[in-house]
């Protein structure tokens, strides 16, 4: 059976959310079963078999997220995301049957949020989905915006922007400037930032969103000026704001 059972157990206590979600695959019983677990999770729900579809979508409707079907004939949920990341921050979460390391790189390197493999336990997506929604809703609480050269950086509202132009990053690359934040002009290792995104992303998913995150912030990434790589020990955000007093 490619899924684990989309019923929910009778003691489980269902919650109403405001959050829109767009699906997106063309297996069509799968977008069924999906779009019923979801509502009956509290979630409003649209759904779209293909790239093309979900495109005329979203000329009309904003969504809170995107589940994307990676393996789509035609356009695929990769070339999907990496077009609409031109002018579109939704979070998306991926959906693959496909779960080597490259897979998962590929997409987050196109700007997904999360990454679940088939077959999934339905409700392990309804938590990534809250999880995904809480982060881009309120990251932990600063009192202060974070400066670096022409950029601001805001983690309470985890906008970034340039010269007073915002810029798009995901929900994984404000985690990470929301942590070089709480600890500027400090090195922080691969597991550092493992433990404070809290296992999300690990390995070399790490270094594909440092990376990914550099090349929107450097004029040349080969040569970094305010995300810097400090060897084999982790990067180091350069701030205008001094370092915490130890």
């Amino acid at each position: 059976m490619l899924y684990p059972c989309l019923t929910r157990h009778s003691n489980e206590r269902v919650f109403m959310s405001e959050h829109h979600i767009l699906v997106i695959d063309d297996d069509e019983r799968l977008r069924v079963l999906l779009r019923r677990f979801l509502e009956e999770s509290g979630f409003r729900v649209t759904d779209a078999g293909n790239a093309s579809e979900a495109r005329k979508i979203l000329q009309g409707i904003a969504f809170d997220l995107l589940v994307v079907d990676i393996m789509m004939p035609g356009e695929t949920g990769l070339e999907f995301l990496a077009d609409i990341r031109k002018d579109n921050a939704v979070p998306a979460l991926f959906l693959t049957a496909m779960s080597s390391t490259e897979n998962r790189i590929e997409g987050l390197e196109v700007g997904a949020d999360d990454y679940m493999s088939k077959p999934f336990e339905p409700r392990e997506l309804v938590l990534r989905i809250k999880r995904i929604l809480q982060r881009n809703r309120s990251n932990d609480h600063f009192d202060v915006k974070i400066n670096f050269g022409p950029f601001l950086f805001d983690p309470d509202t985890g906008m970034l922007s340039k010269s007073g132009d915002r810029l798009h990053i995901t929900t994984a690359e404000q985690q990470l400037l929301t942590n070089f934040g709480k600890r500027p002009n400090q090195i922080l290792s691969r597991d550092d930032l493992g433990a404070a995104l809290d296992g999300r992303m690990e390995g070399r998913s790490i270094d594909v969103a440092v990376a990914r995150l550099r090349r929107k912030l450097e004029p040349d990434p080969r040569h970094p000026v305010y995300l810097q790589t400090v060897r084999n020990r982790g990067w180091m955000l350069r701030t205008d704001t001094a370092s915490p007093k130890r």
